[in-house]
């Protein structure tokens, strides 16, 4: 067999080929324990530092849902303060419809300052307010899509915070800033309630000033806030028991035991002097001769004239000038036919001159009661009304009387 080149060149390459095959295969026997272990090993690592790093981010996320949780719980804990701060403003403002005229300024004009209505959440007119309320609605979870909707329970979990900075301002920043406007805003509703009840103690303080100036001016000294004005008062009210220290109380119920007092001692002072003779027991008579020394119309002398004497027919109606009990009603010498009323504190009246008498002794009368009529009767030189104001027996001028009942008629109404 001739043995060509070609042929050579070929059994060259073969041998070649299954040299490396024979190699090969002999060294992946003798490898092939140690690479499965090499890629084994770099698997587990693999899957240890997923495993590692799926832990931090879960611990990350229990940290983040923790954060938030407490988040939630200190939201929750300043909405329920600030509930209970409103509640207690709402349940003031019902306390002052309680008191008398709406807590309408008490003064002798008529106007009436009447309470500001309670907008614990928007006062002054700014929209912060307001929108703190929807931040925290919106942090509790409890905003709706309708504002005029009332609010949902708030629902425990994940609060839904915002993830990013709005004009780089974090949503714990808005939250805490939101709560301060609530906060001032609720703040200055209390302020002005705490104003309006000074301003209604000043009030009430000065009016019952004012009536005890103008009842003084006649000569009667009222009685203090707080003393029974006569016997048959103390037994009407009623009151009594054990002393005891008062309770404390915050501001606002001191503020308004003041107030209590204050308007105690007006009350008390207007029926005081709405006890008093301020009328005129002939409103549309003229007066025809005042109290003091005058000549005597039949003697021609200097004389006291004890009284205030009012141009009235025979037959005009004679009117009591405060409520009282009727202590004499008949002939009285020179009176002719007289009436005298006991107003009680010592005050007393008379009506004389009378042409008809309409009462009886023992008589309880009250104010502007129609009593006799007016006469001519007694030591009278013609038809008139003789009326007398005596305080504990002795005659004053039933001028100041008058004029007390003309200066008190916007403080008593």
């Amino acid at each position: 067999m001739t043995v060509r080149p070609w042929m050579a060149t070929l059994a060259i390459c073969f041998v070649g080929m299954f040299g490396t095959g024979y190699l090969a295969a002999t060294t992946y026997l003798v490898l092939r324990d140690d690479l499965i272990g090499g890629t084994i090993a770099r698997q587990a690592r693999m899957q240890h530092e997923y495993e590692d790093r799926i832990t931090a981010l879960r611990a990350q996320v229990d940290r983040v849902t923790s954060r938030q949780l407490l988040d939630q719980q200190v939201v929750e804990q300043k909405v329920e303060k600030l509930l209970q701060r409103q509640l207690a403003l709402t349940s003031r403002s019902g306390r002052f419809g309680a008191l008398p005229e709406d807590g309408a300024d008490l003064n002798h004009t008529g106007q009436q300052d009447t309470f500001p209505a309670t907008e614990p959440l928007a006062y002054d007119g700014r929209e912060e307010a307001r929108g703190g309320v929807k931040a925290i609605e919106t942090i509790m979870g409890i905003a709706g899509k309708d504002d005029d909707r009332p609010p949902r329970p708030a629902v425990l979990g994940y609060a839904p915070v915002s993830s990013g900075n709005v004009g780089g301002e974090s949503a714990s920043d808005r939250a805490d800033r939101m709560f301060s406007n609530v906060t001032l805003s609720l703040k200055g509703v209390e302020r002005e309630q705490m104003a309006h009840l000074r301003q209604m103690t000043d009030s009430a303080l000065r009016t019952s000033a004012t009536i005890r100036a103008i009842v003084e001016d006649t000569g009667f000294t009222l009685p203090e806030a707080g003393e029974a004005l006569d016997a048959d008062t103390a037994a009407e009210a009623g009151i009594g028991g054990p002393f005891a220290e008062p309770q404390d109380g915050d501001v606002f119920d001191r503020f308004l035991v003041g107030l209590d007092s204050a308007l105690l001692e007006l009350e008390q002072t207007r029926d005081a002097a709405k006890r008093l003779p301020l009328a005129s027991p002939a409103p549309a008579a003229d007066v025809s001769s005042g109290f003091g020394n005058r000549l005597d119309p039949f003697l021609g002398r200097p004389a006291l004239h004890a009284g205030t004497d009012f141009r009235a027919p025979t037959g005009t109606r004679v009117r009591a000038t405060a409520g009282g009990t009727v202590t004499a009603a008949g002939p009285a010498g020179g009176y002719g036919n007289m009436i005298e009323i006991d107003h009680g504190n010592g005050v007393s009246t008379r009506y004389a001159h009378l042409s008809a008498i309409l009462v009886n002794v023992g008589d309880a009368v009250k104010a502007d009661a129609v009593i006799a009529k007016s006469g001519s009767t007694g030591r009278s030189t013609g038809p008139h009304l003789h009326y007398e104001v005596r305080l504990n027996g002795h005659a004053v001028d039933p001028a100041r009387f008058l004029r007390a009942g003309t200066e008190l008629a916007g403080y008593l109404d």
